[in-house]
This record gives C-alpha cells, structure tokens and sequence, in this order.
C-alpha cells in the first residue's frame, strides 16, 4: 500500500476549510487540472457521503467510490467501497484551528493497485500532484 501524508497551513477559518472539503460535489471546479472530470453523489446524509469520482489519468478515465465520514468541523475521512485500478483508497483530513481566522489541514491517504502499477509512477503523482492538490484546496478555501 502507497501511504503519504502532508500539512498546509490555509488563511482561513476552520468552518470554512471543512466545508470546502466536504463539498465533493464540486471539486471538478477547481480539481480539473489535476484529472478530476466528474463526480456523483449516490447518497448523503449529515454525516456521511458516498461518492463516485471519474479521473482522468494517462489517457484513460478511471472511476471509483468513496464513502466519506464527516465529523464537523474537525476531520472527514473515507473508505473505498469500489472501482478501477485500486484495491484500496483510505484516508483523512484533519483540520486544527490556528486561531486568527487559520487553519491546518493535515492529509493522509493510502492507496493499494489493483494492477501492476510501477512504484516510481505512484511516487512521481504523488510527488507532482499531491502539492497541487493541496494548494488548489487552499486557493479554494482562501478566495
């Protein structure tokens, strides 16, 4: 299994950063450069979401569901319920108030390949992408 974690700090309130992370329903607004080109809500309540996410990588669109856990405003995590090319997808944010309207977001996730997918491709996207990601979160959260 690929694991990684990071840490940003964002200029904004706690509330906020979580709320833009938990609006699935709109990352392919600012995820698209990253391969993000479509996502569907199958079911959601207060506390949960069930997500299928469609990604665009190496030419080929892939699509998996997460079921998302949300526990306001401190952590959302999820599990992998199903989808391509992946065994596994896990993973968190946690959020901690920084006072003066900040907010760090610490991210882990880990992965497992269905397929034989090379170790230094998975260390080069994560590499590449996973700082990118972060800060098209924090861009979103700021603005």
């Amino acid at each position: 299994m690929s694991a990684v974690e990071r840490e940003i700090e964002i200029a904004a309130p706690v509330e906020r950063v979580f709320e833009v992370v938990a609006d699935v329903a709109s990352y392919p607004q600012f995820l698209d450069g990253l391969g993000m080109v479509g996502v569907e809500v199958l079911e959601s309540g207060d506390d949960f979401q069930v997500v299928r996410h469609s990604v665009k990588k190496m030419g080929t669109v892939v699509t998996y569901t997460l079921r998302y856990s949300l526990q306001r405003p401190q952590r959302i995590s999820w599990n992998f319920v199903e989808g391509q090319m992946m065994k596994d997808n896990r993973g968190s944010w946690e959020f901690t108030d920084l006072g003066d309207g900040r907010t760090r977001a610490h991210y882990q996730v880990e992965v497992r390949f269905g397929m034989l997918v090379p170790k230094s491709l998975v260390n080069a996207m994560v590499a590449k992408e996973l700082p990118q990601m972060l800060e098209a979160f924090k861009k979103q959260a700021e603005g």
